[in-house]
């Protein structure tokens, strides 16, 4: 302890001697060890932390997803485990408290909150059978709703509340740190179960479905028995379900079900921000060999005089940790602003990303992380003075040996910054093109000067189909009237929102594949001017007219990848769709261009088989022949966004005061959205790659910068004897290209075999795509080749005379 005592004394005499070094070895390695630290926050908070349940490790996730009347099955028989349900994204209307507003809420089998295990703060949750038609009509609140919208009042328990224009009874308050399944919900609500409604029972919401593990069962004993239920809930459909349904499901913790979706993006910015680290230990251990090989005579002193190697790499490894700590402290306060740029930076619905902060986990991180980053790169330095031998340090041939060994060792970290650099740079550009791809896409439509917003009556405004209809034809008569409107529509899901609405349908003459279902199709229910404000092209038939309206004939559109896969090179136009379990068969009319409405790299999801249009009539478009209730109007208008959406708040609250009115935005701003996630992977990477790249050249400089001072007098020798300047240049500049040849070229290997795992997260370019790799590799080797320039005019700068009185 005495002795150890006396090298940290000594470490922060030195570190006080060389404030230069210091000032540069700390913050190289606070970049480092802080982005590490912020993005280990996140990995701890997200994938690591306990779920802040009943135990969570007896919590479940089941793979598939089924309708209300396969989940009472599977409740009804599981054995191994207690089942709940529920299908989030739900929205209500709250009236009758102050000013309508719009909530979010989930649906919820009646189990779902005592199986995750919170006490509510006020009053109770669900009992068993509360999720049955009669015996629904509860809601349970938000903390965070409770206190915004009721005042925190403690007496709220057992009143009612209007929503959807229906009196539910509250039940109680849940505790402010419960948020399930996302921040999003306000409140919970029991699912409806009623097998007296075939379609909505069999056909509805087909829900995630958790667990909890009972006394004594196991994961794999409740996969076998959800496997064997999936064998045989088929039959218990009033219809035949495809045999890829549910194929292979499973059981899994519900922790990783939960973040399954965000599991490979955080691990690569984690390795992504480990090898930005790896480089600045490696840049610090260059700083710390050329410094070492200055102190070789005292070094050598030390040894002369009694000191072993142990002893000596000891005392070199202690001031190597302390500058490592000193880079954690002061890494932990970038790690804090780094970690709540990077909760901005992330989507919003990134799971559990409220419950990621800096706690003691992520300080012991630190606290290891330093250590280790200490040792990391004090280890070359540390061996390489200690294996200097007395003998031939004290003389200037043995010190030329060594510091020929040293020169070998920083070149060669020189060499690793550069490859690691390269790597990142890779990957940067990867997701760099394929987020330029994917914000180029033609979205089907030209989003310029259109302005949206949701509105949303009550659904029982529109059980009486005359005044849903005459509502939003006096909005649309109104909005168009407005100045600086040029043409308003309405329509159920809006491109790219995040909503959607399906239908399954009955082509006409189309046979349906054996084990398969009716083909499922993304509904769009539109007014006739819609094609005409979003610019959707027609490629065949004609539009919707006013007279279409009225339903009579029915009629739809639909989009060009359906017609080409259910009609190949034929002409679907005239021929005839129905939806399942109606009469009426409808008559194609048009088909418009395909519109990026699922994403900007798919027109419906993978369980849609297409996109078919309708208007908006009086016979329904829903399940039970229904109308939307729920509608967004498309504004296309030479006015700002807060103007068009002033207009459009006054004039629905003058038609319907209970209909909000939200989400006021720019199809721009949809857009936007809608790439949050490559952008913010993108961002990340780029931001990485850009210190990775920042260092690189740090440490191609400081190779250079100690060859040019070691070698002052022989390029004194070399200009003495006739060499001319730009023989010098070539002295220096080739030492720098041969660094940064030989690191490219190892870093683009290693990119390739690496930057496969980036193959989910790239669109419209491929993870060996060449024109990146040669755009990379001649980046790197401009920017290294900058890095040179200095160190190569010191060297051109040499004064003989100078050099020669020196030595």
């Amino acid at each position: 302890m005495t002795s150890l005592l006396q090298d940290i004394r000594y470490a922060l005499r030195q570190m006080q001697k060389n404030p230069g070094f210091t000032v540069v070895a700390v913050l190289t390695l606070a970049l480092g060890i802080g982005g590490n630290t912020a993005v280990f926050s996140l990995v701890d908070g997200i994938l690591l932390l306990p779920l802040p349940y009943h135990q969570p490790e007896q919590l479940t996730s089941v793979t598939g997803t089924y309708p209300k009347g396969a989940f009472v099955a599977m409740r009804e028989q599981m054995r191994t485990m207690d089942v709940a349900a529920y299908s989030e994204g739900h929205e209500f209307n709250l009236t009758g408290s102050g000013d309508p507003v719009r909530l979010t809420g989930t649906l919820v089998s009646a189990e779902l909150l005592s199986i995750l295990g919170p006490r509510p703060a006020l009053g109770r949750t669900f009992f068993p059978g509360e999720d049955n038609a009669g015996q629904d009509n509860f809601v349970v609140l938000s903390h965070a709703l409770w206190q915004e919208r009721f005042g925190s009042d403690s007496s709220i328990v057992g009143h009612s509340l209007e929503l959807e224009g229906e009196s539910r009874q509250v039940l109680g308050v849940m505790p402010a740190d419960f948020h399930f399944p996302s921040v999003k919900t306000q409140l919970w609500i029991p699912l409806r179960n009623d097998s007296r409604n075939p379609v909505a029972y069999w056909a509805g919401d087909f829900m995630p479905v958790l667990g909890r593990l009972r006394p004594g069962a196991t994961l794999q004993q409740a996969r076998a028995e959800v496997r064997l239920f999936q064998s045989h809930v088929g039959a218990l459909f009033p219809w035949r379900m495809p045999a890829s349904w549910n194929a292979d499901i499973s059981v899994v913790r519900l922790q990783n079900g939960m973040v399954a979706d965000v599991r490979t993006r955080l691990l690569m910015l984690l390795g992504a921000v480990a090898v930005v680290l790896l480089i600045a230990c490696a840049n610090v251990a260059n700083l710390t060999l050329s410094r070492a090989a200055s102190c070789e005579k005292e070094i050598s002193i030390r040894s002369a005089l009694g000191a072993v190697p142990r002893r000596i790499a000891r005392q070199l490894l202690t001031e190597s940790v302390l500058l490592a700590s000193l880079g954690g402290l002061l890494g932990l306060g970038l790690a804090a602003a780094g970690l709540s740029l990077l909760k901005v930076a992330l989507p919003p619905d990134t799971p559990r990303l409220a419950d990621v902060q800096m706690d003691w986990r992520v300080l012991l991180f630190t606290g290891g992380l330093a250590i280790l980053t200490g040792f990391i790169f004090g280890t070359a330095p540390a061996l390489q003075t200690s294996r200097t031998a007395v003998a031939q340090s004290l003389n200037s041939i043995g010190r030329g040996a060594s510091v020929s060994v040293s020169q070998h060792l920083r070149s060669a970290l020189a060499i690793a910054e550069v490859g690691f650099a390269v790597l990142l740079v890779t990957a940067a550009a990867l997701l760099i093109r394929s987020f330029w791809t994917l914000s180029h896409m033609n979205p089907g439509f030209r989003p310029e000067h259109v302005v949206t917003a949701r509105i949303t009556p009550n659904e029982s405004f529109c059980t009486d189909p005359a005044r849903c209809l005459s509502f939003y034809r006096n909005v649309l008569e109104q909005v168009q009237a407005a100045p600086g409107v040029s043409g308003a529509a309405l329509v159920n899901s809006l491109p790219l929102a995040g909503r959607v609405s399906k239908r399954s349908l009955d082509i006409e003459n189309f046979v349906i594949p054996p084990a398969q279902t009716s083909p499922l199709f993304w509904l769009d229910v539109v007014t006739p001017e819609y094609f005409h404000v979003m610019d959707i092209p027609l490629l065949s038939g004609r539009w919707f007219t006013n007279s279409d309206a009225s339903g009579n004939p029915p009629v739809a559109v639909v989009a060009a990848a359906t017609a080409r896969r259910f009609w190949g090179d034929e002409s679907p136009v005239g021929k005839h769709i129905r939806f399942v379990g109606e009469k009426d068969w409808r008559t194609i009319v048009g088909v418009v261009a395909d519109v990026r409405a699922y994403d900007l790299q798919h027109s419906e999801p993978e369980f849609m088989q297409g996109t078919l249009y309708v208007p908006q009539s009086p016979k329904g478009t829903l399940e039970g022949g229904r109308l939307p209730a729920e509608m967004t109007i498309v504004v296309r208008t030479s006015s700002d966004e807060a103007q068009a959406g002033a207009t459009l708040r006054r004039i629905v609250t003058g038609l319907n005061q209970e209909a909000p009115v939200s989400e006021i935005r720019t199809m721009r701003a949809v857009m936007s959205e809608a790439v949050s996630t490559p952008a913010s992977t993108t961002s990340l990477f780029v931001t990485f790659a850009g210190l990775a790249l920042m260092l690189g050249m740090v440490g191609i400089y400081g190779v250079l910068a100690f060859l040019v001072l070691k070698r002052t007098r022989e390029i004194g020798i070399r200009i003495a004897m006739g060499a001319q300047r730009r023989d010098v240049l070539w002295l220096v500049m080739k030492e720098g290209a041969k660094y940064s040849l030989v690191g490219i070229v190892l870093g683009l290997a290693a990119a390739v075999g690496l930057t496969r795992l980036l193959s989910s997260e790239l669109y419209g370019v491929s993870p060996l795509d060449p024109m990146t790799y040669a755009g990379v590799a001649m980046v790197m080797a401009m920017v290294t080749l900058l890095a040179s320039y200095i160190p190569t005019r010191r060297a051109m700068r040499v004064d003989p005379l100078i050099a020669l009185r020196g030595e």
